[in-house]
């Protein structure tokens, strides 16, 4: 869906899995610090929106997801994983229930799968899956916003700001009083700053939960059976993931930043060194310059010095080896 807020002075369209929204209008350095500040609003309407209804709703959630939701309490934002038999990401969910409804956000271009997957595991549960992007629109407003939320919309409150699932008719008056509007690069400049993994971006079709630190936030080791859980106990219990999540730091003096793919090697090994991971998300900081997420071998030493593509990088611990 093609939003309303690319009319906006200086916006300019976002590429890829984004498209639909601004990049950014014009001053990205400027836009990250409105967001840091707790100020601005991010336009997220390109974003798919489900619910599930009905009196079973979260008892037949629990059975489906990583997330232990069966006595979610109303109002409290948690999210979630769906994983297929063998373990690998397939869904990410960003979830609330407002006490008769459970809303969830999802990527761009995967709310069809899902419903399509929910839909066949109903059987005679009472409840009712809905696709409500049509009339929905996702917006986030930073950590520490004072801004005004309307009557009536069902919030996702996180540390890292709160989402507000906004009747999309409303979008437009609602961004003239809440502004000033900021990208998606700006927002996904400060989710690499946190550590914070994205489905399809730092996933692939292999990706496992304990890979990017998705245990415990999106995933509860202490809850019943789902699909994949087999591989999540073996994973915990027994072993370690093949790979591991890296936040780099990346040489300043380059123009270019390394594009999500780029292979990584170890910096001593020169360039015709072996791969050891690839680059997931790279983004210019305001404060840290650029940055990226990366995917690397487990038995990567934490203090290697890594080369992404032709840019030095070195590395921070999100996942632990």
């Amino acid at each position: 869906m093609k939003s309303p807020l690319l009319t906006l002075p200086g916006a300019v369209p976002a590429e890829g899995v984004d498209e639909g929204v601004a990049a950014h209008y014009g001053d990205l350095f400027r836009e990250q610090r409105t967001l840091a500040d707790g100020t601005g609003f991010v336009d997220l309407s390109h974003r798919g929106v489900v619910t599930v209804s009905g009196p079973e709703r979260l008892g037949w959630l629990h059975l489906l997801l990583t997330q232990h939701v069966s006595d979610l309490p109303p109002h409290q934002a948690t999210e979630a994983l769906i994983l297929s038999a063998n373990g690998h990401i397939e869904h990410a969910l960003y979830l609330v229930d407002d006490g008769e409804t459970v809303w969830a956000h999802v990527e761009p271009g995967t709310r069809e799968a899902l419903i399509a997957y929910l839909e066949s595991m109903k059987f005679f549960y009472r409840v009712e899956v809905a696709d409500r992007t049509a009339d929905t629109a996702v917006v986030h407003l930073p950590a520490g916003s004072i801004a005004e939320v309307p009557e009536g919309v069902v919030v996702r409150e996180t540390p890292y700001g709160r989402d507000l699932f906004l009747p999309r008719g409303d979008l437009e008056a609602y961004a003239e009083k809440t502004g000033p509007a900021a990208g998606i690069l700006a927002l996904e400049a400060l989710r690499v700053e946190q550590h914070r993994p994205r489905l399809g971006f730092e996933t692939d079709h292999r990706t496992i939960p304990h890979e990017l630190g998705w245990i415990g936030g999106a995933v509860h080791l202490q809850k019943g059976c789902y699909r994949g859980q087999e591989t999540v106990a073996r994973v915990q219990n027994l072993g370690k993931p093949p790979r591991r999540l890296v936040f780099l730091h990346l040489d300043g003096s380059e123009v270019h930043l390394p594009t999500p793919g780029t292979e990584i090697r170890l910096a001593d090994d020169g360039p015709d060194g072996r791969k050891v991971g690839f680059v997931t998300t790279s983004a210019r900081h305001f404060e840290l310059g650029p940055v990226a997420l990366a995917l690397v071998k487990r038995n990567v030493p934490v203090d290697a010095r890594l080369v992404a593509g032709e840019t030095a990088a070195a590395q921070e611990t999100v996942v632990e080896p």
